[in-house]
């Protein structure tokens, strides 16, 4: 059995296709069933990496298929390997910042693998592969809002980003969800797009998709309202998490089939 439409499905993990607390799919699996059996790609981009997204990709029977990681600065899976890391030159960045500043950033390179189990709620060897980085460095900030906006100036003029995530303020050399989600196209080729996420992180991953799903997460504020929820592109789920994306995915499955790809960029 095969769609209709040639679709690729680009999924965040954390609080949307993997719940908050728990980090379990299982309300999922009805739809991640239906995909397979429809032979659908699923691409996971979430800010994990490398050694977590590959993990979970077999855990989940994605192992195929390509993945966004560390944010959209990497992609593995695709022909010609994983692009050059570049976490070295992005501590060393961020250890020549100004040390009022940089003393309000704490990064996972900062922490030990304890650390990031007590701030995550991961196990202790889970913990250690999401230290093992190679694009981008994830970090709790203890500043003001006002020193946010210096902190974010002064890591700009270093050519670095920074986006917030569901947890985690994250910096990199400046690529994104929606970046590598058109390396995976170009590749792909696929008729259509259907993206889910919920947080700042995914707004261009969601504005980019034919389809967008803002998965509700009560544990942080709401999505801004997207250009693309006017004429229904964007949509938004009522449950959250696994449970949220079950219902939007085997929503969009059951729906007209669609036709090509939409030109907004």
């Amino acid at each position: 059995m095969t769609c209709p439409v040639k679709l690729v499905v680009f999924s965040d993990l954390d609080g949307t296709l993997l719940d908050h607390e728990t980090y379990r799919w299982d309300a999922a699996q009805p739809a991640l069933d239906r995909l397979r059996s429809l032979q659908i790609p699923v691409v996971l981009a979430s800010s994990k990496t490398a050694a977590e997204i590959t993990r979970l990709q077999n855990d989940m029977g994605l192992e195929s298929y390509p993945a966004i990681v560390e944010n959209g600065s990497g992609v593995i899976g695709l022909p010609g390997g994983t692009t050059t890391g570049t976490y070295a030159a992005l501590r060393r960045s961020l250890e020549a910042m100004p040390q009022d500043l940089r003393s309000l950033y704490r990064g996972f390179g900062d922490m030990s693998a304890n650390d990031v189990a007590a701030i995550t709620g991961l196990p202790p060897d889970a913990a250690q592969r999401a230290r093992q980085r190679d694009f981008s460095e994830p970090g709790i900030w203890s500043g003001s809002a006002a020193e946010l906006e210096t902190f974010k100036q002064a890591l700009a003029e270093r050519g670095i980003t920074a986006q917030r995530g569901g947890r985690f303020l994250t910096l990199s050399f400046g690529k994104t969800k929606a970046d590598a989600m058109d390396r995976i196209i170009e590749v792909l080729q696929p008729e259509a797009t259907l993206a889910l996420g919920d947080a700042p992180n995914d707004r261009a991953m969601l504005e980019k998709a034919d389809h967008g799903v803002i998965v509700a997460n009560p544990h942080s504020a709401p999505m801004p309202d997207l250009p693309g929820e006017g004429d229904g592109r964007i949509t938004r789920t009522v449950e959250s998490g696994p449970t949220g994306w079950n219902a939007a995915v085997i929503a969009f499955l059951n729906r007209p089939a669609t036709t090509g790809r939409h030109s907004h960029g």
